[in-house]
């Protein structure tokens, strides 16, 4: 599947382009390979790319009180990166780390701009993205005030079946909220039912 038609399926979900439009949008972009625990975007910097995971996983990292905590965790056909830092061209503590060898597609801000301005399917799919972003967002927002880690976990691993063979656990246990001992509790009473 080419990378158009990859990010086309990953975006019919809220808006339906032409293979055409998808393919101007990754014509736009380059698709590179990183290794497992490579760092697309330090804290402390500005992000100078949007990503999207063709495969692999990785996790949006926030640096507070000299630990970092994952605030997302992104699998295949989610966009992956500091989103707000981004858009605003701003440094920000996020941290942004693939967490096995990666497949990215990624598109420089001049290039999503140019997109953006150029095109009326080139803003449609940006504004889109935004949108879909800001719903994920939101999403996860709502999930962490009215969920419970365990639901929390269960739905993770509804969507991710190997998660824990994925993903490091401290950013699994990081990104629900509880200590990497709660987690192993929390699997321990789902694999005995």
């Amino acid at each position: 599947m080419t990378t158009a038609l990859k990010i086309k399926a990953a975006f019919d979900f809220y808006f339906e382009a032409p293979i055409e439009a998808w393919q101007a949008f990754a014509d736009l972009g380059e698709i590179i390979t990183v290794e497992k625990e490579h760092i697309t975007k330090a804290n402390g910097t500005t992000e100078k790319y949007l990503y999207f995971i063709l495969s692999g996983s990785g996790g949006i990292l926030l640096w507070n009180k000299n630990n970092f905590v994952c605030i997302d965790l992104c699998y295949e056909n989610d966009f992956f990166g500091d989103y707000l830092s981004f858009l605003t061209q701003q440094i920000s503590p996020i941290e942004v780390m693939t967490f096995e060898k990666s497949e990215l597609f990624r598109i420089s801000k001049t290039n999503f701009d140019k997109l953006s301005s150029n095109t009326y399917y080139g803003s449609k799919i940006c504004r889109f993205a935004a949108e879909g972003l800001f719903i994920h967002k939101q999403q996860q927002q709502l999930d962490i005030l009215t969920k419970t880690a365990k639901d929390r976990y269960m739905e993770l691993q509804k969507k991710q079946v190997s998660i824990i063979q994925r993903t490091p656990q401290k950013y699994i246990a990081s990104y629900l909220g509880i200590t990497p001992q709660s987690l192993s509790r929390i699997r321990n009473a789902i694999a005995k039912h």
